[in-house]
């Protein structure tokens, strides 16, 4: 059985298995997308070639690209995928070490496929299916034993890029080495999550996540709440994404989710509730009609002129059919939960309140835990893999059973008999033997209530995961404010956690730094910098920055810019490794603050750009000279070198505001350098930051030199102006829009200096420092400050 996956075949070449081939590509897999022949020709094509025989594949590819959001890391995936037809090119399967079925869910088409597949297939390769609604048994009818040993289900989710799971369904006679395989592979190098289901109708997530759906349909009803009343109610507030029901129906298309329920209803005839599967006539009438969601443009919600104009967005009346404006939706139990950071205290806010939205929230949530107690063991052998399937399949912040340790185990059963609802016996036989929670901690790591031992086992995980809770829970803090703190990560290591609101910069967090720079060269072989939130840090203090600026406090931001400055410096030029571990959104300051280790170890998603242009700013820590000695750093002091191409890159990274979108495309624009590290799964990143700084102090880690540049001052800026005046001349941009740019090109092409002249890193930083200052003196520059505050999005003054 192999063990190293390098080339995996992909059959099928529709929204999955295009989605899976492409994602293979982005995590430096080669993948060989085929799909069938054409059956019927168009006027004037040619039958035996390549472009019409590979057709299907091609269109795939084609549609890659136009997808939003964009299943590609980065354009250069594409020399990673190969293409073909099933007809041509099924024997070059046996290049691959994974083959996927990804073809239409119909039985007949399956075995067939499989038939041609266990001719060519390589004796060490391992075959899956993406199925999510036939049986193993009846995908494996003819097939010998060989074929059936390495044969698994492979769940994916859609889009596969960005959702977290991925469900391994194990036959009777799989070998548990081949299982071992794709669980690694899956986890470390597609960076999924890996979830272990039943060979039973649509495994976990959809069985748990579509009851739930359906259950909210036929509760509604009852309630007489509207659509996008029950989206707020099972919005963030209760945990969920903003999408919620009935806008994730329409972006998953009403014919697959009808689909998807119409299989649980066939199927499923000894489950209790089958009932509930079975679609109501409203939503068998939009599908006859075509309202299919985003692909037809009308579902629940869909685009409209009413009150708001062409944009508005109306909703669905279900009695009727007819779309109309949307209703403000406020409830009490809606508002007490907002400010509550937490999510479980969140939820069981809104559960328990007492008006009708938390009536409904309770009703609707009780249901689906209590179904979901009573799919133990059908569908999965414990809580954990429900838990884990629905958050990472359906986008929960928690699962069905972290949802009832939020609202109290016995409270929740308690209730549910006054509603008629029933858990599974072996809730009460948990509370009955003492235990009061499905999860608990235990010598610093979660645990949770295995059913058939009926005794706490430790959740299992990688060795692999880090997180800054399991030093909290180990009183491995150092030191800390406000805004940050210094832990212990053992081996020799610190890392330094921001948690300030959305992660910005404040004075704090830069005191911080200095405090983690002084502990670790003293007493530490390296330090990461990074954090358990949402986001690794969306910028500065914008408040502080306004408020600074409209009180005329400008040596109150000349201190805290160049102090900001100075940290980044500091990490760069410590003697002790330094490596940062950005992930989703690292903005402004954030990108600043990532750029100033001596290396990043990054998660694959990504979002980072120095945006301050948005606020009317330049960078001020730094970010300018930071991006310029990324691009063109190896070459800043070769006079052979024309400066104004790495100037240009540059320019337009920060004048545009550019966000990379991905870990691959922040090393395209520069934010990133070829020999940082990209951690596929986001639970490993901290743990691989840890492993980088280890591997930089053990091999002898020596502080970079500083870089000098020759710029071109004067002429250079002359070059970019004459661009801007073009630009405004065509009001292409503002007055202001040109003043601002005029002040990142002087940084950028040095203020006044000469190609023969070598600035030093501290020159530029003074320039950026002198720029961003005066830009926070003007009016305008302020007016953008508080309309972003105000509004959350640029003006454009």
């Amino acid at each position: 059985m192999t063990t190293r996956i390098r080339k995996v075949a992909v059959l099928g070449a529709g929204v999955m298995g295009s989605g899976i081939a492409a994602h293979l590509a982005n995590s430096g897999v080669l993948a060989l997308l085929l799909d069938i022949v054409p059956p019927k020709a168009g006027p004037g094509e040619d039958t035996s070639s390549k472009a019409f025989r590979n057709k299907f594949v091609l269109g795939a590819l084609a549609n890659l690209r136009k997808q939003k959001p964009s299943p590609i890391v980065s354009e250069q995936v594409f020399a990673s995928l190969e293409v073909g037809n099933l007809e041509d090119d099924i024997a070059r399967i046996a290049e691959c070490d994974w083959v996927i079925e990804v073809v239409k869910e119909d039985l007949a088409v399956k075995q067939a496929l499989f038939e041609k597949v266990e001719k060519h297939l390589r004796k060490d390769a391992i075959v899956s299916s993406n199925t999510s609604g036939l049986s193993i048994a009846g995908m494996l009818q003819g097939r010998g034993a060989d074929f059936r040993k390495r044969f698994l289900v492979t769940h994916f989710f859609n889009p596969v890029r960005y959702m977290k799971l991925l469900e391994l369904v194990a036959g009777p006679e799989t070998d548990a080495d081949a299982v071992k395989t794709i669980h690694a592979f899956g986890e470390g190098v597609l960076g999924k999550g890996i979830v272990y289901g039943k060979d039973t109708t649509n495994f976990i997530a959809n069985r748990i996540g579509v009851y739930g759906m359906m259950r909210t349909i036929a509760e509604m009803q009852k309630a007489e709440l509207t659509v996008e009343e029950v989206d707020k109610i099972f919005g963030p507030a209760m945990g969920r994404p903003k999408s919620a029901v009935f806008r994730t129906a329409d972006i998953v298309g009403l014919d697959t989710f009808t689909h998807v329920a119409k299989n649980c209803f066939d199927t499923l005839t000894q489950d209790e509730e089958r009932q509930t599967f079975a679609a109501p006539d409203f939503l068998q009438k939009m599908v006859e009609k075509g309202m299919l969601g985003d692909k037809s443009g009308s579902g629940f919600y869909k685009k409209g002129k009413g009150g708001g104009g062409d944009k508005e967005i109306l909703a669905l009346d279900l009695k009727t059919l007819d779309y109309r404006p949307q209703n403000k939706v406020r409830y009490e139990s809606l508002g007490a939960a907002k400010d509550v950071e937490d999510v479980r205290e969140r939820v069981a806010t809104v559960m328990k309140g007492q008006d009708k939205a938390a009536k409904f929230a309770e009703r609707v949530t009780l249901d689906v835990l209590a179904y979901s107690s009573r799919r133990i063991p059908e569908i999965a052998d414990d809580i954990v893999n429900i838990d884990r399937g629905v958050r990472w399949g359906f986008g929960w912040d928690v699962g069905p059973f972290e949802t009832w340790d939020a609202y109290g185990v016995k409270a929740g059963v308690e209730r549910m008999k006054e509603l008629g609802l029933k858990p599974a016996a072996w809730v009460e036989q948990m509370l009955a033997s003492g235990r009061e929670s499905f999860y608990g901690v235990q010598d610093g790591r979660d645990t949770y209530w295995d059913i058939p031992s009926k005794s706490v086992k430790p959740v299992p995980e990688s060795a692999r995961i880090a997180k800054v809770e399991y030093l909290k829970r180990g009183n491995k803090k150092i030191d800390g404010n406000g805004s940050a703190t210094l832990w212990d990560m053992g081996d020799g290591v610190t890392l330094l956690e921001f948690h300030s609101k959305m992660n910005s910069i404040d004075d704090d967090i830069i005191a911080m730094m200095g405090t983690a720079l002084d502990e670790t060269e003293k007493n530490h072989l390296g330090l990461v910098v990074g954090n358990d939130g949402a986001n690794f840090s969306a910028g500065a203090n914008i408040f502080a920055m306004l408020w600074a600026a409209r009180n005329g406090e400008f040596d109150t931001l000349r201190k805290m810019s160049a102090a900001f400055q100075a940290a980044n410096q500091r990490m760069r030029y410590s003697p002790v490794p330094v490596v940062t571990a950005p992930f989703n959104l690292t903005l402004g300051g954030g990108a600043e603050a990532a750029m100033g280790g001596n290396a990043i170890q990054a998660a694959a998603e990504l979002y980072m750009g120095l945006v301050e242009v948005g606020v009317g700013l330049i960078p001020g820590g730094g970010g300018t000279m930071q991006l310029l000695r990324n691009v063109y750093g190896t070459y800043s002091a070769d006079k052979d070198f024309d400066p104004f191409p790495f100037i240009k890159k540059v320019f337009l990274a920060v004048g545009t505001a550019k966000v990379a979108t991905s870990a691959e495309e922040a090393r395209e624009f520069g934010f990133l350098n070829a020999n940082d590290g990209i951690s596929a799964n986001r639970d490993f990143q901290l743990h691989d930051a840890k492993q980088r700084v280890l591997g930089m102090a053990k091999a002898g880690f020596r502080a970079p030199r500083p870089t000098r540049f020759r710029l071109p001052g004067p002429s250079g800026f002359a070059t970019i102006d004459m661009m801007l005046y073009d630009m405004s001349l065509n009001n292409q941009i503002s007055a202001h829009d040109r003043k601002i740019a005029q002040k990142l090109a002087r940084v950028l092409t040095g203020g006044d200096t000469s190609p023969s002249v070598l600035l030093t890193e501290e020159r530029l930083l003074e320039l950026e420092l002198e720029a961003f200052l005066s830009l926070c003196g003007e009016e305008k520059t302020q007016d953008r400050l508080q309309f972003m505050l105000e509004k959350g999005k640029p003006l454009r003054n």
